[in-house]
């Protein structure tokens, strides 16, 4: 069985988050979405609520695509977390050669850690690399229209969370 893991904080889930798992879903026979708690990033949403945005989005992915998605918070390395799910691959987005260079860098220490999980590159959708989840945040804090970048049920929690 091909396992990927797709690792993220989802603060909050996007379009875009949604199209690279789509996509993955076509590479693996079982997708984890790494739901990372990273406290030093302050999230907007609590772990419980990004969690449940993810469960909720991706319930119909996997009915209409047939690859089991499955949510895994994690707190530990990313390497680590890879290997207690099982899986044989780390799937990450790239929206800009800024992304590149970080990534670039992960891979390197990923690989020194562990040299038999690999890492596919999946290309953001030309509309939606200028998705950011930082992004959709401020323009919902600040009244404006998130509904191009979130589905309809994150973008209720958007409105209600900066009501």
């Amino acid at each position: 069985m091909r396992i990927g893991l797709y690792p993220g904080t989802f603060d909050p889930l996007t379009l875009g988050h949604i199209d690279i798992i789509t996509r993955a879903c076509a590479l693996v026979d079982r997708l984890v979405i790494g739901v990372a708690i990273n406290r030093d990033k302050g999230p907007l949403f609590p772990l419980e609520d990004r969690v449940a945005m993810i469960e909720a989005e991706c319930a119909v992915l996997s009915a209409q695509t047939g690859t089991e998605i499955v949510v895994h918070p994690f707190e530990n390395l990313l390497i680590d977390c890879a290997r207690d799910v099982g899986a044989t691959m780390i799937l990450r987005g790239l929206r800009a050669v800024a992304d590149f260079e970080y990534e670039f860098q992960m891979v390197g220490m990923n690989r020194a850690l562990d040299s038999s999980i690999e890492t596919v590159f999946l290309m953001a959708d030309a509309r939606r690399q200028a998705i950011a989840s930082r992004l959709v945040k401020e323009i919902a804090r600040l009244g404006g229209d998130v509904s191009s970048f979130v589905t309809p049920a994150v973008r209720e929690r958007l409105v209600a969370r900066f009501a």
